[in-house]
């Protein structure tokens, strides 16, 4: 096969190929699920502002748009079990890992940093004080170098027979002291009564009142509210608030009394007003940890020849995390994309699991490849459409083309089409493809 680090990237961009024995079979569900983790992405930033009940939950609870995320981390950890099937030089591939890590996450702060302003402001570049660090692909890239070094450096016994997963207990180790760490820290770190100042362009909103300063009073341990949790305590702190996502999705709930037009009414709650980071420094531990959870599906595709064995092995694991996932969250444990709390982690790699394995049976199982060809190809393609998506150039470009004046353009038709049905301001595109 040659050196594996040359045949894949397991990232968006393209799926890391394996071979059934004696076969050049490419796994073809793999390249299937990357691309309907991209079709979702596109579905749900330009449908959801359209069809509330696909965007991401406000705040508690699951949403389509919720599973996007967990999929594109669950398939990064796949296609690294793939990479990494012979033991490769262990300096050499940690560099390698660094230097796709590090590629990965500038794009991310390229894409959604604030470089591009969107559809109506043609204007761009980047403000420093309010660069966004995190974000989806700075995630993904976290994610992707905390399971490739578990990858390149943990030690697996040789004894196959052992099973998959007490031969790569150390990988289970891991996650358990990440989960342990995200839980001491989200339950355990107090936070106080903190401020922060609209009119210093904290917040995306145009300063209310003349601008002002804000109080949001905590002074609490362990709440999951989006006002007093730990995870925002630690970015604000870390990031600093000008750094944070300005348009957090928590001002959908009700208290916030958001306009159609995007704006939080001023008697609303002082936190309504305040950014956010569902990419946060917190979250994306147990994040990395659904990255984990996908690299032992990969190990699975990577050291079983059979079907039937591969299918099993992924059936026990996916209905495991299922039960798991549930049980807390039902013992108060929320379901909840922006914490990433450790019953959403759970549940979605179970879902990934499952829609991988539905995939593989319908893919490389039984055959039916033509079903699946539109998606295939943008899965092998995923990290060039994120990109386009992401900064608007595809609907920039389409917007650039119109009739006798700019204002009569296909986008602009669109949007005033949506806005007649729906009897109500349509949200900026950009604000949802620059976010999701």
């Amino acid at each position: 096969m040659g050196d594996p680090q040359s045949q894949s990237q397991p990232l968006l961009n393209e799926s890391a190929p394996t071979h059934f024995k004696n076969s050049n079979t490419r796994i073809a569900s793999l390249d299937v699920f990357r691309g309907l983790s991209v079709l979702l992405m596109i579905l749900v930033d330009y449908g959801g502002s359209i069809f509330p009940i696909i965007a991401h939950a406000p705040w508690n609870g699951i949403h389509l748009a919720d599973f996007v995320m967990p999929f594109f981390l669950f398939i990064a950890g796949i296609s690294l079990a793939l990479v990494y099937k012979r033991r490769p030089q262990k300096t050499l591939a940690t560099w390698k890992a660094l230097a796709r890590a590090l590629q990965l996450f500038f794009i991310g702060i390229l894409l959604q940093g604030g470089y591009f302003h969107g559809i109506t402001s043609l204007t761009f570049g980047v403000d420093i004080e309010k660069i966004r660090w995190l974000g989806i692909l700075q995630r993904i890239s976290i994610g992707y170098i905390v399971a490739a070094l578990c990858e390149i450096w943990l030690p697996v016994p040789r004894r196959k027979e052992l099973g998959f997963f007490k031969s790569y207990y150390w990988h289970w180790f891991v996650a358990v002291i990440l989960l342990a760490l995200y839980s001491g820290l989200l339950y355990g770190l107090y936070v106080p009564d903190w401020q922060f100042d609209v009119s210093a362009s904290t917040s995306s909103l145009p300063p209310i009142g003349g601008g002002g300063i804000y109080t949001v009073n905590c002074s609490v341990r362990g709440d999951l509210g989006p006002a007093c949790n730990s995870a925002g305590l630690i970015d604000r702190y870390i990031l600093g608030l000008g750094h944070l996502y300005r348009k957090p999705v928590y001002r959908n709930l009700k208290e916030c009394n958001m306009s159609s037009k995007g704006q939080v009414s001023d008697s609303s709650p002082s936190w309504c007003h305040a950014p956010f980071d569902p990419e946060g420094i917190l979250s994306s531990i147990t994040a990395a940890v659904s990255c984990i959870i996908g690299l032992q599906y990969g190990h699975v595709l990577a050291h079983l020849q059979d079907h039937k064995g591969r299918l099993d092995n992924w059936i026990c694991f996916s209905l495991s995390f299922l039960a798991v996932g549930f049980f807390l969250a039902l013992i108060g444990i929320p379901l909840n994309k922006s914490l990433y709390t450790l019953s959403y982690m759970l549940l979605t790699s179970s879902v990934s699991g499952l829609t991988f394995i539905a995939l593989y049976y319908l893919v490389d199982v039984r055959g039916h490849r033509r079903l699946t060809a539109v998606l295939e190809w943008m899965g092998k393609h995923s990290l060039s459409i994120f990109v386009l998506v992401s900064s608007n150039l595809v609907v920039v470009s389409i917007q650039g083309f119109y009739w006798t004046k700019p204002e009569n353009n296909i986008i602009n038709w669109i949007v005033t089409l949506v806005n007649h049905a729906y009897g109500r301001e349509f949200v900026d595109i950009q604000s949802k493809a620059a976010k999701r």
